[in-house]
């Protein structure tokens, strides 16, 4: 599995790699890491950042990309072009992960393998420097983590727009290598060489990009918007899917109407989330009701809004996309992977009008 992260890197080959602070470099540097599950543990492997000129040419031969080999590129390139080929033989979508609050990377790795076993999908996590404990804890870890997490949103700026760069790229390339294949099955045939190329693109474009904000990771994906310059407004992905968003439901529209997808954005909401009534409560009054268990002004005009609440399975479950909540409801976990595989999923639901709101 292939993590993206901000976060301070050392020489150690496990995961005692990752720091719990930024990068030096600052917080908006980025480092792509390997890590392999072994029985005994994990196996982490930072990719060097620069990829040498022997390795770009070997890229650009094998995927026929469109790119100058004079030119400098990094591990995000060979690392996309293995995604995106195991993606498309595999058939499976491309899930990428933003964790919350009090989240080490065992964490997240455990909730990326997971999450990939319960719903078919490729798991690319994005860690930033959450605390996972650390010397601190409750009210100051929380806040710790929102400093973190606000620094945190110029790197999941960065990442968005490296992922929609190098989509493009590898679309092009895949355009490029099925319009030669039409043509050489239908040389002396136009039409047949354009159905051809279509039905060819259609298997490949089954393989969908979607986004996955869990908690605290919706704070550092908001504070990518701050800007007009930003890249989590362009088109990237299929769905973006918030889930028990750890932000102030006030205004929320304000922001989640500035994301742009194919297919839908979707706002996933538990009235009884304890791990959000805790987060309103550590800071002090000014924590305002969270967007992730708050249903009421619900506005937003871009956004679907999923009520989970009093579902069968869920009770105050904060991470419901996984673990016993979707173990014990088999509906619950399909609408979740409808959402993670670029699916609409509201047929699926019944929609309550006076809410604004979809339900099991």
């Amino acid at each position: 599995m292939y993590l993206i992260t901000n976060r301070k890197l050392s020489k150690a080959s496990s995961l005692k790699c990752f720091g719990k602070s930024p990068n030096v470099k600052g917080p908006n540097e980025l480092r792509l890491v390997r890590v392999d599950k072994l029985d005994n543990g994990w196996k982490v492997d930072p990719l060097d950042d620069k990829l040498t000129a022997s390795k770009v040419k070997q890229l650009k031969s094998k995927y026929h990309l469109d790119i100058d080999t004079d030119k400098d590129w990094y591990a995000s390139l060979e690392v996309a072009c293995e995604l995106f080929e195991r993606a498309s033989t595999e058939q499976k979508s491309i899930l990428f992960f933003v964790h919350g609050y009090n989240n080490d990377v065992e964490d997240v790795l455990k909730a990326a393998y997971e999450i990939e076993s319960l719903y078919n999908v490729i798991v690319v996590p994005f860690t930033w420097p959450a605390n996972g404990g650390g010397v601190i804890s409750g009210t100051g870890a929380y806040l710790s983590d929102k400093s973190d997490a606000r620094v945190s949103a110029g790197a999941l700026n960065r990442t968005i727009g490296i992922i929609q760069q190098l989509h493009l790229l590898l679309t092009h390339s895949l355009q490029l290598r099925r319009q030669k294949e039409a043509f050489n099955k239908h040389p002396d045939n136009p039409n047949a060489e354009a159905s051809l190329f279509t039905k060819l693109m259609a298997a490949d474009c089954s393989v969908t990009i979607n986004l996955l904000c869990h908690s605290m990771g919706n704070y550092v994906l908001k504070h990518t918007l701050s800007t007009s310059e930003n890249e989590t407004s362009g088109l990237v992905f299929d769905n973006i899917c918030l889930v028990a968003a750890d932000t102030n439901n006030k205004d929320h529209a304000n922001w989640v109407e500035k994301l742009d997808v194919r297919k839908r954005v979707y706002v996933v909401i538990n009235e009884n989330d304890s791990a959000l009534r805790a987060s309103r409560i550590k800071p002090g009054k000014e924590q305002k009701a969270r967007l992730g268990a708050y249903l009421k002004k619900l506005n937003s005009p871009n956004a679907a809004y999923i009520d989970v609440t009093d579902v069968n399975g869920i009770g105050t479950d904060h991470t419901y996309f996984k673990g016993e909540s979707v173990n014990e409801n088999n509906a619950l976990k399909v609408i979740f992977e409808g959402m993670f595989n670029g699916k609409v999923v509201e047929p699926l639901l019944d929609y309550q009008v006076d809410m604004n709101t979809y339900k099991l």
